[in-house]
């Protein structure tokens, strides 16, 4: 089934906004939960909008307003809410078997064979979980059961998990407290904020080179590996530059450490290729998969390289929830999806279309100081002069929410505003969401008086 027969909506209907926003019945269903749930992403704290359904790239609240999804369920849904396919997938084993611990089924043997002939290198040895700190978790033990090592390397700004091994690898927040001993971070290229004020033309990947001092005067010479995502998501869709990884490499290989790719948000398709670490022909000895994996069915995986896959059974990897039979059935459609209707290839154009419509906008609109994307993983990055490049965060806010009130759902970082539309989006849907930010940019410039 092609994703435009099933998915295909009316686009002259979309966004349907019946009542104010977020409307009465969401703030009464939000209010009454808000009671008892504490610790709610920014983006519910901005607009506490209660979603009812989801179909393709559209979401609908308990109050029948329809928005256009440029979410997905924050990276998950790629391949749209409700694919057919993997909803079958997964009702065909909640009514067949749910669980049986880390028992081999059938369709966990089939899920298996199809992941390991898609991922590159020699990353032959797997084992499955429910969350992507679960499987960042594991490969940092495995990473030190495989080299006899204890200490860890990773870069500012990424993001890996809320458990206290992923949390150490990525101090996004002060209030996530203090990273566990033997993890040290260091900076990570990031060409518009320079860490340190390069420029471009000159910089020749100065971070990957200081990479080296950092090991050298922080560690305790027990490094047991390198960690980082492809391309940064809650930093806000920062990509690296193009000699980044290959030094990477290059760095491990010659200090006897591990190449830990975090792709929980960066696989199956999300940046055009099934795994980002294609974009520079890089292959790590360890990768995370995750969010879009199983399309919204928690299951994710933790692959690991022929030489070191033995390692895996040095550190009681199995858990309660990995590989049942419901997650290796989502996880298994979720690819055949990708491949049937040739999903990353898909999501490479509606990169390109949006690339070239964000850059039209940059052009107009002196409030975006940079945009930037791969795929479907995008961002707007919005100051208040482009030449200090100030963040503007109170703009960031206000783009956002009012955005949302108009009908599009999306992803918020402070002054950088994340887009990740379903890959199986059309172009058309696509530009209309670009349209609706375009407009909440233009009522905020004037808020602002920016002219």
């Amino acid at each position: 089934m092609d994703y435009k027969d099933w998915a295909k909506v009316d686009l002259n209907t979309l966004p349907e906004i019946r009542t104010e926003m977020p409307g009465p019945q969401s703030r009464a269903y939000h209010e009454r939960a808000a009671r008892y749930m504490k610790g709610y992403s920014s983006q519910v704290k901005l607009f506490p909008v209660v979603f009812e359904s989801g179909k393709g790239c559209v979401l609908t609240d308990v109050d029948g307003n329809r928005y256009i999804d440029f979410s997905s369920g924050i990276y998950v849904t790629g391949l749209g809410h409700c694919h057919p396919k993997i909803s079958e997938a997964v009702a065909q084993y909640a009514g067949q078997l749910m669980n049986c611990h880390d028992f081999t089924t059938p369709i966990k043997m089939r899920l298996l064979e199809k992941l390991v002939s898609i991922t590159n290198g020699d990353l032959n040895g797997v084992q499955f979980y429910d969350s992507g700190t679960t499987a960042v978790e594991a490969a940092l033990r495995c990473a030190r059961a495989a080299t006899g090592k204890m200490e860890f390397v990773s870069f500012w700004r990424d993001f890996h998990g809320k458990t206290m091994g992923a949390v150490s690898c990525a101090i996004v927040d002060k209030t996530q407290g203090i990273r566990a001993p033997g993890f040290f971070l260091a900076p990570r290229p990031n060409c518009y904020r320079c860490p340190f004020k390069m420029q471009k033309e000159t910089c020749n990947c100065y971070c990957a080179d200081f990479l080296e001092s950092v090991i050298t005067n922080e560690t305790s010479g027990q490094l047991a590996g390198i960690v980082l995502e492809p391309i940064q998501g809650w930093g806000g869709s920062v990509i690296p530059p193009d000699d980044f990884m290959p030094k990477l490499r290059k760095l491990c290989d010659k200090l006897g450490c591990l190449l830990i790719a975090d792709e929980v948000l960066t696989c199956m398709g999300r940046t055009g290729k099934m795994f980002a670490m294609e974009h520079w022909d890089t292959i790590p000895d360890i990768t995370t998969l995750g969010k879009g994996f199983g399309n919204g069915f928690p299951v994710t995986a933790m692959c690991v390289s022929d030489k070191h896959k033995e390692s895996i059974e040095k550190i009681s990897a199995s858990s309660s929830y990995g590989g049942n039979p419901m997650a290796c059935a989502a996880a298994l459609a979720s690819i055949e999806v990708i491949e049937e209707e040739q999903l990353c290839e898909r999501s490479a154009h509606l990169g390109d279309v949006a690339l070239k419509r964000m850059g039209e906008m940059m052009n107009r609109h002196k409030i975006l100081g940079d945009v930037r994307g791969k795929g479907c993983l995008l961002a707007l990055e919005l100051v208040k002069d482009r030449t200090t490049k100030e963040p503007f965060e109170e703009a960031g806010r206000m783009v956002y929410q009012k955005a949302f009130a108009k009908g599009l759902a999306w992803v918020p970082a402070g002054h950088i505003l994340r887009l990740s539309p379903p890959i199986i989006m059309e172009d058309d849907m696509l530009l209309k969401g670009f349209d609706i930010i375009e407009e909440a940019i233009i009522e905020t410039e004037k808020h602002f008086s920016i002219s």
